[in-house]
């Protein structure tokens, strides 16, 4: 009991991630549009109406972890909060920025104000995720005490590994855009815009896969209780499950397989927050563990209650939008014009098989394993097919159904 409603956070921590991660991708996108003004607007449009649908109910993940973790472990919650104040205020500051200037935007089309609020929709699109990042660092490299502001409250997120994180963040942030913006742009019909971001989810991804490798070598002199668990056990599975689905997406988007692309990205960002919590489990804080940190069974159980009862009308509710999303019904213009193509159908079908197998060996497979295996390789094993499972169900659930 103590542990599912940690298990539930990281859940909303990897979802938020993988989609709100996107829609920060995407402002980044709008600061380093090119090829000329015809060009730089194709691609604030682009970016900006792929978000429209979306954006807004991506937060409810940020807000979910929030509420979990304040119930659920209010200690360790308060430790973070007050030592952690000052790139928690920036990041709400930026997402409440942001917010704003994405609501202006669409009304100042040829303004004089136009370009000042895209900067300040593109520069609160980096901050968020890399404030979040270097939060994520000082919580994984031990700098955040037990206590009110009992920790320092700069160089508890201003070292090495918070930055480098913080880094990692913003790249990942634009990995997932690049791609998720790639096969919007292929379902809309523009071979220019998908070119460009395929080109740029290639170099999003080099530039991620190699602030992932420095994190480590710097997260070997800088936190070496974090490298040790990132590098054995669960954590070493879950790292190189991340590193796979990070080849395979870049091998899957330089053949223009979009679809599949999406999924992988998504598997290899989900993949580090996972690694990261089998990586300092069962440690919560320094000298706080899981356990340590959970309130009274009472409220424990009114928190899992009130997810499962959430559950039943958040996600249905998301999965339907994103199903309309992905179909192209809340595009402009009439529906489902790209899947038209020849040949797409029929690759789409298939996909979906292969998909829908895949989901199924890897759920019974992991819950196997997760029931049956001992701690050690076989669980962090059985721990990889459960998240591989959940990534393939989300991504069948949500893909375009076939069309008469």
């Amino acid at each position: 009991m103590t542990e599912l409603p940690m298990i539930f956070i990281l859940a909303g921590l990897a979802a938020y991630t993988v989609l709100a991660g996107a829609d920060f991708g995407a402002g980044l996108w709008t600061l380093l549009a090119g090829r000329g003004e015809a060009g730089h607007r194709a691609m604030r449009h682009h970016a900006r109406h792929a978000m429209g649908p979306v954006w807004e109910a991506n937060h409810v993940w940020l807000i979910f972890v929030l509420v979990v973790c304040w119930t659920a472990y209010p200690v360790a919650f308060g430790s973070i909060t007050s030592t952690l104040a000052v790139p928690l205020f920036a990041a709400a500051v930026g997402i409440i920025l942001r917010g704003a200037a994405y609501a202006l935007r669409g009304r100042l089309e040829g303004a004089p104000g136009e370009r000042p609020i895209e900067y300040l929709f593109a520069l609160s699109s980096i901050l968020t995720p890399f404030a979040l990042g270097t939060v994520a660092g000082a919580i994984a490299t031990g700098r955040v005490p037990v206590g009110n502001a009992a920790g320092d409250l700069v160089t508890s997120w201003l070292n090495p590994t918070s930055l480098l994180i913080g880094a990692l963040a913003v790249a990942a942030g634009g990995y997932l855009a690049a791609v998720y913006l790639a096969a919007d742009a292929r379902r809309a019909g523009s071979p220019r815009l998908e070119h460009d971001f395929r080109v740029r989810a290639l170099a999003a991804g080099g530039c991620a896969g190699a602030l992932a490798l420095a994190g480590l070598i710097v997260a070997r002199f800088d936190a070496p209780a974090l490298f040790t668990g990132l590098t054995t056990g669960a954590g070493a599975v879950m790292v190189a499950l991340s590193g796979l689905a990070g080849i395979a997406t870049l091998l899957l988007v330089w053949r223009e397989r979009f679809e599949p692309a999406r999924a992988s990205a998504a598997l290899a960002v989900a993949a580090i927050i996972a690694g990261w919590a089998l990586a300092q489990r069962p440690r919560f804080l320094p000298g706080l563990t899981l356990d340590q940190a959970a309130a009274g069974a009472p409220a424990l159980r009114a928190v899992v209650v009130a997810v499962a009862a959430g559950a039943v009308v958040l996600l249905p509710s998301l999965i339907l939008l994103f199903r309309l999303f992905l179909r192209g019904d809340l595009d402009h213009g009439a529906p489902g014009e790209a899947e038209r193509r020849t040949g797409f159908a029929a690759e789409r079908r298939a996909g979906r098989r292969r998909l829908g197998g895949f989901a199924v060996v890897t759920l019974v497979a992991g819950l196997a394993l997760a029931l049956l295996a001992e701690p050690g390789l076989l669980l962090g094993l059985g721990v990889v097919c459960l998240v591989a499972g959940a990534v393939a169900t989300f991504a069948l659930a949500t893909a375009e159904p076939e069309r008469p």
